[in-house]
């Protein structure tokens, strides 16, 4: 008689099918190009976009994945991404990864730059609306639909210095957060990340416009989040069952306790 062969364990995040699809904007660098290159890895069909080109050229020789340049803030630029996700995927798509954004500026808020706090809701906020609002069909089309917003605990948390961008991703938070209601008993999952001190090579340099100054936002900390960390808390969010909906996921190196609140040179 024949020992009937034994049952697998579940995966606690189990891998999607090839079949499942997604959209990475941001992805020239930083967060954006760590996870398209990640959910390549985990058999996704992306289609990462971002301005630079180049920088999503190199991305498409190294992973495989579909590339396109987009502009969040211009709508022909958004119509053309509409058309190509339509000519890879068809009428559904299954996630939307919404990465693009940033910070610019440390000004108080009685000096702001008015330039610069514009730009930031463009991106962070308008440009986030602009994307949704054109790919939210294809999510509901699919079945199996996920709006995914990374943010940051700067939209939760203020601190000086942050007013500019503390107001566009609290934007962007409480978009995420009247998307997931107004969403509610429909197919599609509503995905807020937010990470804390994350260490890649354009964020601070972009916000501080000078490396030393950059360089010394990490000064004393070991280990800051790295791309590839908030990467995997992504993927680990769309990979898990359908049913499963992490709502709001914070994620911060051990050194930082609070957006002001850093432990340096303790080896952290």
């Amino acid at each position: 008689m024949s020992t009937p062969a034994a049952t697998p364990a579940p995966s606690a995040t189990p891998a999607p099918s090839a079949a499942l699809t997604a959209v990475v904007t941001g992805a020239s660098s930083g967060i954006g190009r760590a996870t398209a290159a990640r959910l390549v890895a985990d058999g996704w069909r992306v289609l990462a976009v971002a301005r630079r080109e180049d920088r999503l050229a190199e991305l498409a020789a190294e992973t495989g994945c579909e590339v396109l340049g987009v502009d969040i803030t211009d709508d022909a630029s958004v119509d053309a991404l509409v058309g190509r996700v339509r000519e890879l995927f068809g009428e559904g798509l299954n996630a939307l990864v919404h990465v693009a954004g940033g910070a610019l500026g440390v000004e108080p808020a009685a000096e702001a730059d008015l330039a610069k706090w514009q730009r930031m809701y463009d991106i962070n906020v308008l440009g986030t609306v602009r994307v949704t609002r054109a790919l939210l069909p294809a999510l509901r089309a699919s079945g199996r639909g996920d709006l995914l917003f990374v943010t940051s605990v700067a939209g939760h948390e203020a601190y000086p210095g942050g007013s500019g961008y503390n107001a566009a991703k609290a934007g962007e938070h409480m978009l995420a957060a009247a998307l997931r209601l107004e969403l509610n008993g429909e197919k599609v999952r509503v995905i807020e990340i937010a990470p804390g001190m994350v260490h890649t090579e354009e964020f601070s340099l972009v916000r501080l416009g000078d490396q030393a100054k950059a360089d010394a936002v990490y000064d004393g900390v070991e280990n800051p989040l790295t791309a590839e960390d908030c990467a995997d808390v992504i993927a680990y969010a769309l990979n898990a069952p359908h049913h499963v909906n992490l709502d709001l996921v914070t994620v911060r190196p051990l050194a930082q306790a609070a957006a002001h609140r850093v432990a340096r040179h303790q080896g952290l």
